[in-house]
């Protein structure tokens, strides 16, 4: 099968070079409980200290990893990587986990769980520190979950259980995937009737509803997803409008152009169990929308967009 989405991958090798060597701005959150633990982000993060922050430096670390495995030859992109995905770095990492067990969750977990199933065959054992950290900080959060997050930004349940159970399954974690689909179930399996006209706030880059039906139709049988989609969300409309972005030099209102990608990529993986043509359609013009955002040479895009654009053209193709 063609790979129509190595169309962009020279770009996207350049995007993912760039924000791995650009130390700052970075956007630090980190709670510090004494005058000894403040720190630049190149001492708390050894691996992840670049790319604006710690979960974009993560999922650019995905984005790179994707693109070499594609193909791209980028001897300064593979450099990098090296340099950043060892074993000790990624104890260093595994122990601030440990250590500040709500930090970036669930959303940091989630792609770092990505990055780590991406390269299993050949950065397992250097990544096995943070797989084991994130995995003991999100079945132990997933366990006590009384109300999830449904807001459309980082703290979002869905959208964080959806990964880390998919990562979960490719990395042969079979009781951390067990435990996290339990607790998606508990969560979500009797949500109906989503109110879409609702969902879009000013600076959301996933959708609520449907990264609830993305998790979904990871944990549920076929047959059953369709029964629970049916009830859920039975005639999608707002939830498939593009979003505008009115001032992509905002930090925030860029959120949207995410937005539009990763609407995308939930809409290729869900219309494919429901063997919608419908919802395919409406993905390949929000994926439209989203790519001409990449576009954005604003640092406040530059830094994530192209790792959604890269999820959502990977979906198209592997649902098709």
């Amino acid at each position: 099968m063609s790979r129509p989405e190595m169309d962009h991958a020279d770009e996207f090798a350049g995007i993912v070079l760039a924000n791995l060597t650009t130390t700052y701005p970075y956007h630090l959150v980190h709670l510090a409980r004494s005058d000894a633990e403040v720190a630049p982000p190149a001492v708390l993060y050894p691996a992840f200290h670049t790319s604006y922050d710690w979960h974009s430096c993560v999922h650019m670390h995905w984005l790179g990893s994707e693109l070499l495995r594609g193909g791209v030859e980028s001897a300064p992109l593979r450099a990098v990587l090296d340099a950043n995905l060892t074993r000790d770095k990624m104890i260093v990492e595994a122990e601030y986990l440990r250590s500040h067990r709500s930090f970036e969750r669930p959303y940091g977990w989630a792609w770092a769980a990505r990055l780590a199933a991406d390269c299993a065959s050949t950065r397992g054992a250097a990544l096995e520190p943070l797989v084991d950290a994130v995995y003991a900080n999100a079945v132990s959060w997933a366990a006590v979950i009384n109300h999830p997050v449904r807001h459309g930004v980082h703290a979002n349940t869905a959208f964080g259980l959806a990964l880390l159970v998919t990562a979960a399954d490719d990395l042969g974690r079979t009781d951390d995937a067990t435990a996290l689909r339990a607790a998606a179930v508990r969560l979500f399996a009797d949500d109906c009737d989503w109110a879409q006209q609702w969902e879009l706030s000013g600076q959301d880059f996933l959708s609520a509803g449907l990264a609830e039906a993305d998790l979904m139709a990871r944990v549920l049988e076929p047959a059953a997803f369709r029964t629970w989609f049916a009830a859920f969300l039975p005639e999608p409309g707002a939830i498939l409008e593009p979003a505008v972005v009115t001032d992509p030099t905002d930090p925030q209102m860029v959120h949207l152009d995410g937005l539009n990608l990763s609407r995308a990529g939930a809409l290729y993986r869900i219309s494919a169990v429901l063997d919608d043509p419908a919802l395919r359609a409406a993905a390949d013009v929000l994926l439209d929308h989203g790519l001409r955002a990449v576009a954005n040479a604003e640092y406040v895009a530059t830094h994530w967009l192209a790792s959604f654009a890269w999820d959502a053209m990977l979906s198209r193709r592997r649902t098709a």
